[in-house]
């Protein structure tokens, strides 16, 4: 059996086990699909499946994919990823996104769930005060980035980014990354795929190696930008990687 050989025969393994007889792809598509994206990407070692569909879930959802994004939620219940999880991912990606395309999203989840027959999380009230979550914004931001949390547009005392990056603080930083249903180390999972699927190379780079105090391997954060590859372009995955190369040189 030829190497291409072998890896359609493990991708079809994997593309059956994600998505059954149809995972929405063109039959002309349905070979190349099942080599290089199920069998050459997704079946790659050095980062759990599941993680892999965090990863996807947060690519499609900054994006906008949304009827495959659906599809990979479907996928993402039967792999074990609990509705609040997946919803949490998609919250997420709202801050590096937009808040727009975390409605969208949500929305395509939800579909999916009540098709399903899946409860939709439901909302807890979250009262801590503005003071409350900046604190605790800054609190993670030195546990990500250390000296790197007071730099480019986070530096003190610029009053143009100081417009805007205290709600990014509090928000982002102190209330998204802090909702139940989502760990710290997944939450760095889902930032370094939005990225790389929106093409901020400066914050996967930044993101990356932040992504190593939340627990993350080198090799998983670099299989995190890889992932997004065949979702949202092989060309944005490769510019990532080419910015993490001078962060995370060759460490192990």
């Amino acid at each position: 059996m030829t190497d291409r050989a072998l890896l359609r025969a493990q991708g079809e393994v994997l593309r059956q086990k994600l998505f059954g007889d149809d995972d929405g792809a063109p039959a002309l598509m349905r070979t190349l699909n099942t080599e290089a994206v199920y069998g050459a990407i997704w079946s790659r070692p050095g980062l759990a499946l599941d993680d892999r569909m965090v990863c996807a879930l947060a690519a499609l959802g900054a994006v906008q994919r949304l009827p495959r994004l659906g599809r990979h939620v479907v996928a993402a219940l039967d792999l074990g990823l609990s509705a609040r999880a997946i919803v949490e991912i998609l919250i997420q990606i709202g801050i590096y996104a937009g808040f727009a395309a975390s409605e969208e999203a949500v929305e395509a989840a939800a579909k999916v769930f009540a098709a399903r027959g899946v409860a939709m999380p439901e909302e807890t009230a979250r009262e801590d005060s503005l003071e409350a979550l900046s604190a605790r914004g800054r609190e993670l931001m030195q546990k990500l980035h250390g000296s790197r949390a007071s730099e480019g547009y986070a530096a003190p005392g610029n009053d143009v980014t100081g417009a805007l990056y205290p709600l990014a603080v509090q928000y982002g930083y102190g209330e998204i990354w802090f909702r139940p249903g989502l760990d710290l180390r997944r939450r760095a999972l889902v930032a370094v795929a939005a990225f790389t699927a929106l093409k901020l190379d400066g914050q996967v780079k930044k993101f990356g190696q932040s992504a190593l105090n939340m627990g993350l391997s080198r090799t998983e954060v670099i299989e995190a930008v890889i992932q997004t590859a065949p979702l949202s372009g092989f060309a944005p995955a490769l510019n990532a990687l080419g910015g993490l190369s001078e962060v995370l040189g060759g460490a192990s």
